[in-house]
This record gives C-alpha cells, sequence and structure tokens, in this order.
C-alpha cells in the first residue's frame, strides 16, 4: 500500500511540475526585460511614496530623506531603460505584465513621455531637500508624467 501511495504522489508532483514548466515557457530574455523594468517600477513607486507622503502631510517633511528619494528618482529616469521593453513583452503577449501593444505601436510617444519624466525628476532633485514648500511646488509634474505614461501604456489594475 505504502508503494501506491508513493507512485501516486510521484504522479501527482509530475503533473504539477509539468503545469509549471508549460506556464513559464517565456522567452528568458523576455521573461528577464519584464522582471528589470517591473523592478524599476517599484523604484519608482518606493521613492515616491517617501516625497507623496511629505507632501500630503501624510509623514513629517525630512530634508535629508526628501533629497534623497528625489535624487533616487531622477538617477532611475535617467537610467536608459532600452533593454526592458523588447518587441512582444507586452501584455497581449505574455502574462504577468500591464505593458500594453501601444508602447511599442507609439514608441516616440514614450520617449517623449520618459524625457518628461527625467526633467521633471531632476527639477524635483534640485529643490526637493529645501523645504515642504518647494517639494509640494515641484512633485506634481512628477506624478503628472508617471500617470500620464500609465494612461497611455499600462494596463489599468
Amino acid at each position: 500500500m505504502n508503494y501506491l501511495k508513493k507512485i501516486a504522489a510521484g504522479a501527482i508532483l509530475s503533473m504539477l511540475a509539468g503545469t509549471v514548466l508549460a506556464e513559464s515557457h517565456i522567452d528568458p530574455a523576455l521573461a528577464g526585460a519584464i522582471k528589470a523594468r517591473q523592478a524599476h517600477m517599484s523604484l519608482y513607486n518606493f521613492n515616491l511614496a517617501i516625497l507623496g507622503n511629505m507632501a500630503q502631510d501624510k509623514t513629517p517633511y525630512d530634508a535629508e530623506a526628501a533629497t534623497a528619494a528625489a535624487t533616487n528618482l531622477a538617477a532611475l529616469a535617467a537610467l536608459s531603460q532600452a533593454g526592458y521593453w523588447p518587441q512582444g513583452s507586452d501584455s497581449a503577449s505574455v502574462e504577468g505584465t500591464r505593458a500594453l501593444p501601444a508602447i511599442w505601436e507609439t514608441y516616440p510617444a514614450i520617449v517623449e513621455k520618459a524625457t518628461a519624466l527625467s526633467d521633471a525628476a531632476a527639477a524635483l532633485a534640485v529643490v526637493a531637500g529645501n523645504d515642504l514648500d518647494s517639494l509640494k511646488a515641484t512633485i506634481g509634474p512628477v506624478g503628472a508624467a508617471c500617470g500620464s505614461c500609465h494612461k497611455s501604456f499600462r494596463q489599468p489594475g
């Protein structure tokens, strides 16, 4: 009887492993690019949350933390993301991503939006550590740049 249980368990594990493998048949290069861009977006979100919470008076203003987060945002926005966006890594082609195919159909538009984010983040980095009013005055364009890209090129969550 113990022998039959082992065979049944082995069969079940084999079927589960087959299911996992079938679902993970994505080109490793595409999977790596998607993972990299999602990590990059998470870093944007992490730093923007620090600044946004200060700007919305949810956390006390901290000049050092504001400077660090704004500097991080500017550095992230300045990094080349070219390798993150290979053709075929959109939501219509791969599960687990919210990137719409429109990114690749209107490529110059995404570059314009990335430039707007980079410019806004750089301006924020210059003044975020000055005082809360300076942070509040310059964080809006960063949020607007993020939102503009997400409205055009990201599937709703």
